[in-house]
């Protein structure tokens, strides 16, 4: 599709964006035109009041996604004891697994997982009652997310999806002046960041020459893109709410600085988060507006803001009806990363968050960022 095509197709979806709910499960695609008309089009197709964080993101997140990369080989930021034997209790399921090798994950061995490391995960086992996150339990299976990292497996998990967007998140618009539409566009733009991870493994799957089964009916990432997160896709708010996600984690990363910071350097040493943490972008201003929505969005109803903390615990549990191992680890770390940025934002007191909140939460920043690198080189071209 020509290039002139997308910006009257993105014109067009302006029209009527409002009335977008979350968006359904089985829309996860990415494909697009030349990045700085893409761009334009994600800010004005309904808040422009996102859209100078957008771009400071896109100037700065190339040197940002570098040093989180650099990160995912720390121990602290690299092994999870997750329970991946946990049963779904909201969905009727048939016995299923996705018996595809890039499903498939081991437990590392005992001698791989720094004993501070399995000190404090099992002193800290225990989770505030009125905290919006939960963890599974640490057990001796820790698991290593550079030896398994996020990407294409051929699993569909479209279920999961519906059920989080139609129960989970809240019956309201995102264009509702009201925390709980904050909360569903930061639910999509989760959505959306799997979406994009989805998609640049398939995209790696092309460009390696690596042949897809007769089974995998996602084999096009320029299709994918363009379903999954594209204007005329099945979310022409996709990216927006991707980019409001991460201006969130942004800004709790910057109001936990001290904290995470302290967490770290307890086991090991921080310099590295550290440097992450004193990038400008972190605490840019324009960034901050997505939090600055949220906060005035609870000030105007904040007796309900306990619904909130119900549904990410939701969040991390819904994950036990993932049906594919290395899928649901992600699934597991992501939501509890989002989470912990909820607890960081709206919780109060953050001054006791464990280890797996600390790292789950730099995890799935990192996650974010490698999505919004991936769609900034697909829309380079």
């Amino acid at each position: 599709m020509k290039k002139s095509h997308w910006i009257s197709l993105a014109i067009a979806w302006t029209s009527f964006a409002d009335g977008f709910l979350q968006p359904q499960p089985s829309r996860l695609n990415h494909h697009g035109a030349s990045r700085p008309l893409w761009m334009s089009t994600v800010a004005f197709a309904r808040d422009g009041e996102l859209q100078p964080g957008i771009d400071a993101i896109d100037a700065a997140n190339p040197t940002l996604y570098q040093k989180l990369s650099n990160l995912r080989g720390d121990p602290y930021f690299q092994f999870y004891s997750v329970d991946i034997l946990g049963s779904c209790e909201y969905i009727p399921q048939e016995l299923f697994e996705c018996y595809s090798e890039t499903c498939e994950i081991y437990p590392v061995g005992d001698e791989e997982v720094p004993d501070p490391i399995k000190m404090v995960d099992s002193a800290e086992h225990d989770f505030e009652l009125d905290g919006f996150a939960r963890w599974d339990m640490p057990t001796d299976d820790y698991y290593d997310v550079a030896a398994f990292p996020e990407g294409y497996t051929g699993y569909d998990g479209r279920e999961v999806w519906e059920y989080i967007h139609n129960r989970i998140c809240f019956p309201v618009a995102y264009s509702d002046q009201h925390w709980k539409a904050d909360f569903n566009r930061a639910v999509s733009g989760l959505h959306s960041m799997i979406s994009a991870q989805v998609t640049r493994g398939i995209q790696e799957r092309v460009d390696a020459g690596e042949p897809f089964s007769d089974d995998e009916v996602w084999r096009d990432p320029d299709a994918e893109f363009a379903r999954r997160l594209g204007p005329q896709g099945d979310n022409p708010l996709a990216l927006e709410n991707l980019y409001f996600g991460y201006m969130l984690l942004l800004s709790a990363a910057a109001k936990a600085k001290p904290i995470l910071l302290q967490g770290v350097g307890s086991v090991g040493s921080s310099d590295a988060l550290r440097d992450i943490l004193d990038d400008p972008i972190v605490s840019d201003n324009s960034v901050g507006v997505a939090l600055s929505k949220l906060e005035n969005h609870v000030m105007m109803d904040p007796t309900s803001l306990w619904e909130a903390r119900m549904r990410t615990r939701e969040l991390a549990r819904i994950m036990n009806c993932v049906q594919c191992n290395k899928c649901r680890l992600h699934g597991k770390i992501s939501t509890m990363g989002l989470s912990t940025a909820f607890q960081i934002l709206l919780g109060g007191n953050i001054s006791s968050l464990r280890r797996v909140e600390i790292a789950t939460f730099i995890a799935t920043l990192h996650k974010f960022s490698t999505a919004v690198d991936f769609c900034q080189r697909k829309l380079m071209y």
